[in-house]
């Protein structure tokens, strides 16, 4: 991992782990597989830390060109899967 992943300065300590362990999961997905309710949990408190939608499209875009992982992609192959597992 040659990249850094995108933070807000002014997320507390606990919401800068819980939007690094949703992009982990992400990167996971694509990686090894993920199980579907890790991403679907993670991906529901990062949306309580980014509520608005422009912030997350910004944050994915960031996360994407870095890491080259689209986050958008696991989250919506997670919500259509009936599987446990998403494996990109």
């Amino acid at each position: 991992m040659d990249y850094q992943y995108p933070m807000d300065e002014t997320w507390t300590k606990q919401e800068i782990i819980d939007v690094v362990n949703f992009f982990s999961v992400i990167e996971k997905a694509y990686e090894s597989g993920a199980k579907r309710q890790d991403v679907l949990a993670l991906y529901n408190r990062f949306k309580e830390i980014v509520p608005s939608k422009s912030e997350e499209k910004t944050l994915f875009a960031e996360f994407e060109r870095a890491s080259g992982y689209s986050s958008y992609k696991v989250v919506k192959t997670a919500r259509k899967s009936e599987g446990s597992v998403v494996s990109m």
